[in-house]
């Protein structure tokens, strides 16, 4: 039996011809990370094992992005700890105010993880570097720490199951859309421990920022990691950020997988998750108005420039809804600058949209869109749990940039159709 994606990347730094699902192995990493909520707890724990020091001072990133610029005393004393770490042990990757980004986004933009290699974070959503081709997970602090220690993690190989692209997207359906709908029709707990590896002939159509989102919510499927076959697309991207060594992995043709799911992309509709899980979705057009006080667009999910720039088409002569907050978070610095220089955050200003640094601030509650009792919010960010933006009693409705730029501006639930597009 023949081995797919993940589990060739995984034989491959442990140093074995071949691994089978279920296996313990020894692997080596090519990148740890973690951010200013996860990093100081790794510190801490790393301290305990053998004092002060990382296996690589190259493959150790750290990303103040959390609550990044400082919200207050506490989370200013997480980036020191960070900061002072970071000195001390020569990192060659500290990123902070002035510097900085969401790491999911940034940590590819930076061009420090590659087609073919083994990352660990201590984030959830370290998954979205499978859109590049390789295999990234994320794990807790402990492991963090542990990792930063030895450069070696133990992984149990996953199953796998196989998802299959057809077509072409429809204008305005984006990556977004195609998770959100997988993750409907298999659920939170559809791919539990398991990898989900994309293929089919629908994936050439598919942007590197799609993939990358699509990725980004493997997690929210249960899954262990997400796996792109890589292509001239992500060769091109990786040229283009860095240009560092890589090694393309296949899927062998008798590879095994639990279940093998087909999605046309080209029937696919603009989608949203209901409160208060990601798999509660329902398709634009299928349910009644259903009126919102804010919108977010940003993210590690879609706060990349082609979010930001169909967020600005849409909101283009137009005016954000009356009594409605519009919040647009672009997740890097250069993907600021890039929005600024393109005109785009003049747009959206003009909107009445307002725009922040890159910060994760208001996906997890922390700051930057906080939301009050009974408030309901459209978010392209990636969870809609219970109290996951603010007060218990608020609602999160997951959807792409393109329906939350629609949905500002009519102050309900809607995508680009209900603006006549």
């Amino acid at each position: 039996m023949g081995m797919t994606m993940s589990q060739k990347i995984l034989a491959k730094h442990a140093g074995l011809e071949k691994v089978e699902s279920g296996q313990l192995i020894l692997a080596k990493v090519d990148l740890v990370h973690g951010n200013d909520i996860t990093t100081p707890v790794a510190i801490r724990e790393r301290e305990k094992i053998q004092g002060i020091g990382v296996f690589d001072k190259d493959k150790v990133v750290f990303v103040m992005d959390h609550f990044v610029p400082n919200k207050d005393i506490t989370s200013a004393k997480c980036t020191q700890i960070c900061r002072n770490y970071a000195k001390e042990n020569g990192l060659k990757h500290y990123y902070d105010v002035g510097n900085m980004g969401i790491e999911h986004a940034l940590i590819p933009e930076q061009g420090l993880i590659t087609a073919g290699e083994l990352s660990v974070g201590a984030d959830s959503h370290t998954c979205t570097y499978g859109a590049l081709g390789a295999f990234s997970t994320g794990v807790g602090s402990t492991d963090m720490a542990a990792a930063m220690a030895t450069g070696e993690l133990w992984f149990k190989v996953p199953n796998a199951i196989q998802v299959i692209l057809k077509g072409k997207l429809q204008k305005y359906v984006s990556g977004k859309d195609v998770i959100l709908h997988l993750i409907g029709k298999i659920g939170v707990d559809g791919a539990l421990y398991e990898s989900i590896e994309f293929s089919g002939e629908g994936v050439s159509s598919l942007s590197m920022d799609d993939r990358f989102a699509i990725c980004n919510m493997a997690i929210e499927a249960g899954g262990k990691n997400g796996i792109f076959p890589v292509d001239e697309k992500t060769i091109e991207y990786m040229k283009a950020h860095g240009n560092k060594p890589y090694t393309v992995y296949e899927a062998d043709s008798d590879a095994k997988y639990e279940r093998v799911i087909e999605i046309d992309l080209s029937t696919l509709q603009s989608t949203v998750a209901f409160p208060h899980l990601p798999e509660n979705t329902h398709e634009i057009g299928t349910f009644d108005k259903i009126p919102i006080d804010q919108v977010v667009i940003g993210s590690c999910t879609n706060g990349r420039l082609s979010d930001i720039a169909v967020s600005a088409e849409l909101l283009r002569g137009r005016h954000v809804a009356e009594n409605l907050r519009c919040i647009v978070i672009p997740a890097t610095q250069k993907i600021y600058l890039e929005a600024m220089e393109k005109g785009y955050i003049k747009d959206l200003i003009e909107a009445g949209a307002v725009v922040s640094t890159p910060t994760c601030g208001p996906c997890l509650g922390g700051y930057m869109g906080i939301l009050a009792p009974h408030e309901r919010c459209v978010s392209t960010t990636n969870r809609n749990f219970v109290g996951r933006m603010g007060d218990a009693s608020s609602e999160i409705y997951l959807a792409s940039p393109e329906v939350a730029a629609a949905s500002a501006v009519l102050g309900y639930i809607a995508g680009p159709k209900d603006l006549g597009l």
